[in-house]
C-alpha cells in the first residue's frame, strides 16, 4: 500500500510542477493534459509495482523484463517525448527522429526540470537539467534541432536561472513559429 499512495504522490507531484511551468512558459494547455496517460492501468500498476523513492519505475521494469511496457505506452501518447518523434525514412529504411514542433520542446523543457526537482528533491540545482542532458547527450536519438534548442534552454536554466529562461521562452521563443 506504500508503494500505491508514494507512486500516486510523486506522479501527482510531478505532473503539478510541469503544469506549473507551463503556466510560466505560456503554455498553459499542454501542462493541463500533461502526462495524463500515467493514470491509466498500464502504466499506473507497473508505476506501483516498480516504485522506488529516487527514480522512474521504468527502470526497474526495463530491469526485470529487458523492456517497459508503461513506457512504450507513455511515450506513444504524449508528444512532449521525442521518443514519441521519429518514423520510418523511405530513403534509409529505418527509424529516424523527426523534429518536434516548438510547444512540445518547451514542454519536454518543462518536463525535465520537474523530474529532476522531484527525483533530486534538495539536491535540485538549476544545473540540474544541464547535467542530465550532458549524461544522455550521445545516447538519446534525438533530431538534431530539437536536441540543440532543449540543451540551449537547458544551458540557459543553468546560467541565468528560471524566471529569465521562463521570460525568454514566453516573451521571444513562443512568438516564434519555429525554431
Amino acid at each position: 500500500m506504500n508503494r500505491f499512495w508514494g507512486h500516486l504522490r510523486t506522479i501527482t507531484k510531478h505532473r503539478h510542477l510541469v503544469m506549473r511551468h507551463c503556466f510560466k512558459a505560456g503554455i498553459p494547455w499542454r501542462g493541463l493534459l500533461h502526462d495524463l496517460s500515467k493514470y491509466s492501468p498500464q502504466e499506473f500498476i507497473p508505476g506501483v509495482r516498480f516504485y522506488t523513492r529516487d527514480r522512474s519505475p521504468t527502470a526497474g521494469e526495463r530491469k526485470q523484463y529487458g523492456y517497459s511496457k508503461a513506457w512504450m505506452h507513455h511515450k506513444g501518447r504524449n508528444k512532449h517525448h521525442y521518443e514519441y518523434w521519429s518514423d520510418f525514412s523511405l530513403e534509409t529504411h529505418t527509424n529516424r527522429p523527426v523534429k518536434m514542433p516548438l510547444v512540445f520542446v518547451i514542454e519536454m523543457f518543462c518536463d525535465r526540470v520537474a523530474a529532476c526537482k522531484v527525483y533530486q528533491k534538495d539536491r535540485y540545482t538549476d544545473s540540474s537539467a544541464l547535467e542530465y542532458y550532458r549524461r544522455r547527450l550521445g545516447e538519446e536519438d534525438m533530431h538534431p534541432e530539437t536536441s540543440k534548442l532543449l540543451g540551449d534552454l537547458v544551458s540557459m536554466l543553468s546560467e541565468k536561472g528560471e524566471e529569465e529562461t521562463f521570460k525568454y521562452i514566453r516573451t521571444v521563443l513562443r512568438k516564434q513559429k519555429d525554431y
